[in-house]
């Protein structure tokens, strides 16, 4: 199924049109039910968590690397263009040179998450590479899984996927159903809910993490970029935590700030 495409505007090559571009791709991936990978190895790491490809996009150079992988999925189409035309269709230099758009698949929902021990809850974080780099923090650090707010950013889009270096894949993950009851939700299923934020009454991180009972179930509450957690997730929580700072920094980026709070938490 080895095809050279020379042409950008070759119909085949719909799944990768514009990939900069959001609204066009949330828009193309939700109708369509698709998702793109970027890079040999988070190609790879996608279809080994079971995810179906749709089809290949690559650079001749990458036919080699890929031969066994292409070979277990001989029906499905490989196209294979220059770089020029790569970004020609992308709208950027896909430096790795290797793309593949995959089907999309919703695998967990938020019950299935609820009994495991440790999650990282994300409210209307938009940022495609801090749900990404939260993703890999999560998995890395040995939490169990993670939920997002309906607005979170979507875990499945190129940019997320490629920070996470593949843990989406492995890192069981749901969206929650609504926004206002997830914090009850959380805690009527036993878990004590940290909040991550800057508040008068907020403890030194270390202080929240030596009253956990050692059995106990948490789960991090991580808010969006510029104003923090809202109030009503702070105020509906067992306890707020604030990792404490220097030379007159307030705080650390969400991503970073998660990566301290799953480690100190874990």
């Amino acid at each position: 199924m080895i095809v050279t495409v020379e042409d950008a505007a070759d119909p085949r090559l719909a799944d990768y049109v514009r990939l900069r571009d959001v609204s066009l791709r949330r828009h193309l991936e939700s109708t369509e039910g698709l998702f793109i990978a970027e890079g040999e190895k988070v190609i790879r790491r996608a279809v080994e968590a079971g995810y179906r490809p749709r089809s290949f996009l690559l650079a001749h150079r990458w036919l080699e690397s890929l031969a066994d992988l292409l070979a277990t999925h001989d029906e499905v189409p490989v196209y294979v263009v220059t770089e020029a035309l790569a970004e020609q269709v992308t709208g950027f230099h896909v430096h790795r040179g290797a793309l593949a758009s995959l089907h999309r698949e919703t695998r967990h929902r938020v019950d299935d998450l609820l009994g495991l021990r440790r999650l990282v809850v994300m409210e209307d974080i938009v940022d495609h590479t801090n749900v990404g780099a939260i993703l890999r923090c999560a998995a890395g650090l040995g939490w169990d899984g993670a939920l997002l707010s309906p607005r979170a950013a979507d875990p499945l889009y190129r940019r997320s996927i490629k920070v996470a270096m593949g843990a989406v894949f492995s890192l069981p993950w749901a969206r929650l159903d609504e926004w206002s009851g997830a914090v009850g939700q959380l805690r009527a299923a036993g878990y004590r809910v940290v909040a991550l934020a800057l508040t008068p009454d907020s403890r030194d991180i270390a202080e929240v993490a030596a009253g956990l009972g050692a059995d106990e179930k948490v789960a991090i509450l991580l808010g969006t970029e510029g104003d923090g957690l809202s109030t009503r997730w702070i105020e509906q929580a067992d306890d707020v935590a604030v990792i404490p700072m220097s030379a007159g920094i307030d705080s650390l980026n969400v991503a970073a700030a998660a990566a301290v709070a799953c480690y100190a938490l874990r």
